[in-house]
């Protein structure tokens, strides 16, 4: 039974079995950030490995990079992020909540008190997590002098607003809202060192920070995550093809991802909730446990972002067309992932609830290529020393080959079984006297909890995608 997903489901699971859990957690946590378990590191890496695989490793046209978070403060002046990356923030005057205005449910009554009439009219509130780079204001001192002699300790100079007098504004830096801009940033050093053809693309994975007013929804919304984005360079008048191209690539990846077709939605954005550098996009939203949301998007950016570059650096951004006088600033075609969203996402379309043996039963119906664990192996008794030793043998040649090989010894084999179940391992293996008699062992599967004996040598082939 794949009943429908409840957000309480996931959240519980991803804390029960070492997924996901709150960030700070011992220190009471900090709103918005979220620490990844073993499970949960394993499978945001196989989902990232999964898109690098198919939209770097197995193309042509596509260069990897790996930008800096700390960047020039110019690179978000010019992409327009400083003026523009902002949110309506209202605050409640009755109990100093702060909410994000265009997501209350009810704009004029708080959700957290109740109070009706309580907002403060919008202001525009930016996201981008702001820093100062290299020793200004204080920084690791605890007093400073300035040069008419007066002394100020942080304390004091924070009470008399002297701290700003020590700032360079030239100093001050952000950590990235996105990593898009790093891309656009590295597209004139992969073409002098590269010289590619057009089209080409240049992908990147990598965190990202926004300052979100409201962070919901456990990972969807965070103030910490990680992105995976290209940006696709054409021909200004064959953008329309590489759009269309890329999304069936799309299409093909969110199969992968093991994601129902029927869950996810292509919207088309209207020009007036369209980003400011974008002639068209499309949202693929998905059906989420707290509703229909974004997954990811798709968007022709023009030459926006280069051109921004170039008027703002004074330096040619312009491709010349190899064996021709023909040169022009590229448009780019912009494929953008989020890997928290992509793993709600799996989670979400993976979870299962059924009954065996008259017990509820959960489990997680991974795609294989995506599950953390792909085999446990139990003896079928851990005291005794041959069934033990022969299971140790078989698992060292699945962890030599799969790497992602889980020993489990702890309890009885059912309840082994509701473990591995839950994690989404898709085969266990169990020794048992028989093994010791005849080199066979008896192999579970998760999804429909058969079982049939193999050959151990057989065990040593490449499972099935």
């Amino acid at each position: 039974m794949n009943k429908e997903v409840k957000l309480e489901d996931i959240v519980s699971l991803a804390k029960r079995r070492g997924f996901i859990y709150q960030g700070s957690e011992v220190y009471g946590g900090l709103s918005g950030t979220w620490d990844y378990g073993p499970l949960g590191v394993a499978l945001k890496r196989n989902i990232m490995n999964l898109w690098w695989q198919m939209f770097v490793e197995d193309r042509d046209d596509m260069y990897g990079v790996d930008a800096a978070i700390l960047m020039n403060q110019k690179v978000w002046q010019a992409s327009g992020h400083v003026d523009t990356f902002t949110d309506p923030l209202v605050f409640c005057k009755k109990c100093h909540s702060r909410h994000r205005a265009d997501k209350l449910e009810n704009p004029n009554k708080c959700p957290v008190c109740g109070e009706e009439g309580s907002f403060t009219d919008p202001v525009q509130f930016n996201m981008m997590f702001e820093t100062v780079v290299g020793p200004a204001g204080f920084g690791g001192f605890n007093s400073i002098e300035l040069e008419n002699g007066e002394t100020y300790t942080k304390p004091q100079a924070e009470e008399t607003n002297i701290a700003a007098l020590i700032f360079d504004k030239n100093d001050r830096s952000y950590l990235r809202p996105e990593t898009a801009q790093g891309i656009f940033t590295n597209y004139k050093n992969v073409v002098d060192s590269f010289y590619p053809d057009l089209p080409f693309g240049i992908a990147q994975q990598g965190k990202a920070f926004r300052n979100e007013i409201s962070p919901r929804d456990f990972v969807f919304r965070s103030r910490e995550f990680e992105q995976m984005e290209v940006e696709y360079f054409v021909h200004p008048e064959k953008w329309e093809e590489a759009f269309e191209q890329w999304r069936k690539d799309i299409e093909v990846f969110l199969d992968k991802l093991g994601l129902p077709r029927e869950s996810v939605e292509e919207v088309e954005v209207p020009e007036n909730d369209r980003a400011h550098y974008s002639k068209r996009t499309i949202d693929y939203e998905f059906a989420f446990p707290h509703g229909k949301d974004e997954l990811l998007g798709l968007a022709y950016r023009t030459d926006f972002d280069l051109a921004n570059i170039q008027r703002a650096s004074g330096k040619t951004m312009e491709y010349h067309v190899k064996g021709s006088d023909e040169t022009f600033v590229p448009h780019v075609i912009e494929p953008s992932f989020g890997v928290e969203r992509a793993l709600m996402a799996v989670l979400t379309s993976a979870y299962r609830e059924d009954e065996q043996n008259g017990e509820k039963r959960i489990y997680l119906a991974l795609p294989e290529h995506l599950a953390p664990v792909k085999y446990a192996v139990s003896p079928l008794l851990k005291n005794k020393p041959e069934l033990v030793e022969k299971a140790r043998e078989v698992y060292q040649m699945l962890k030599k080959k799969y790497g992602t090989v889980m020993w489990d010894d702890n309890g009885n084999i059912g309840k082994r079984y509701r473990r591995q179940d839950e994690i989404g391992t898709p085969h266990c293996v169990v020794i048992d006297f028989k093994t010791l008699e005849n080199n066979t062992v008896t192999v579970r599967d998760r999804d429909t909890t058969e079982q049939k004996r193999v050959e151990i040598g057989s065990l040593d082939s490449e499972p099935s995608t």
